[in-house]
């Protein structure tokens, strides 16, 4: 008869293993990889023929509160890239006190010329919610319109902060930036993962000039599926969107398991098409201070070098 004793053995010290390995993962993801910046480099060839380069920093979810040094350092850090222009996808702070910080981080940023498209997170301060959610098809509460009752932030003193250099807000709006050598026309949304976006109506103003080479993009904090409809039949050339922080959890050879929207899994991050249309999903920088956490997944933000299209 076999002894019962070595399997209880074996039976303990795979329990042991399995425990040790989820403990070991929850440090690396909450301690270390969280704090785990880079800086991912993309070429695209989207502008017209004939015109010049323009390097694009696309940045989104930092989720700032004051206290997380490094990731200010590495906010701090992003100027030395000098982009001819900034795309901002929204969910910048995650507190009130976070506003005047996160505004001292990037100031040399606000200066060049910039877009951003507001998340709900730029308006209410994060708050905790069932984790098990996110695995839903719609993993948003019932009162997800109101920002789910969490505590309103200062979003005007945000968005003043933002735009007081050369940035445009472009929530609900459109803008029109003239750089060297093309014009790009913007047009944005407010953050559909409330429902607050109302996909603004053509402005002439904000048309490009005969003139020049011209060039569109889409902004949005979240990529919902038809919000990006709506980008492509307006004639947007390239979109921006954040929200999906790439998942988040990943796991290694599968991915990102969620995207918190419609949007597949497999465009949780970076760049993929949507009706022929490149899509840019940045993975973000930060994450809730409730869940501050990522795995297989690091931190970012992209430095996109827009280059004329070869034919």
């Amino acid at each position: 008869m076999t002894s019962e004793k070595p399997l209880a053995i074996l039976g303990g010290a795979a329990l042991l293993a399995t425990v040790g390995t989820a403990a070991g993962a929850h440090v690396w993801a909450r301690h270390i990889e969280i704090n785990l910046f880079e800086i991912r480099a993309l070429d695209l060839h989207v502008l017209p023929y004939g015109t010049q380069p323009i390097r694009v920093l696309h940045m989104s979810d930092a989720h700032l509160l004051p206290e997380q040094t490094k990731k200010r350092e590495f906010l701090r850090s992003l100027a030395s890239l000098e982009p001819d222009l900034v795309v901002n996808t929204g969910d910048n702070v995650a507190s009130e006190g976070a506003i005047d910080a996160i505004a001292r981080d990037i100031a040399p940023l606000l200066e060049r010329p910039g877009v951003v498209a507001l998340g709900s997170n730029d308006k209410y301060a994060a708050g905790k919610r069932n984790i098990f959610r996110y695995l839903l098809r719609d993993p948003r509460p019932k009162n997800f319109r109101d920002g789910v009752q969490n505590e309103p932030l200062e979003v005007e003193r945000l968005v003043e902060k933002l735009t007081a250099g050369a940035w445009s807000n472009v929530s609900n709006a459109r803008a029109l930036l003239e750089l060297p050598g093309c014009d790009i026309e913007v047009v944005g949304v407010d953050d559909p993962h409330l429902e607050h976006d109302e996909f603004p109506p053509v402005d002439p103003a904000c048309a490009a000039r005969t003139t020049r080479p011209s060039f569109k993009i889409g902004v949005t904090h979240a990529p919902y599926k038809r919000v990006l409809d709506q980008f492509v039949d307006d004639g947007c050339d390239l979109i921006f969107a954040g929200h999906t922080h790439g998942g988040q959890l990943a796991l290694p050879y599968f991915g990102a398991i969620v995207t918190n929207c419609d949007l597949h899994r497999s465009q949780a991050k970076g760049l993929s098409f949507h009706r022929g249309v490149p899509l840019h999903v940045s993975g973000g920088i930060g994450a809730s201070p409730f869940y501050n956490m990522r795995f297989a997944n690091r931190p970012e933000v992209t430095l996109l070098t827009l280059k004329p299209r070869l034919t």
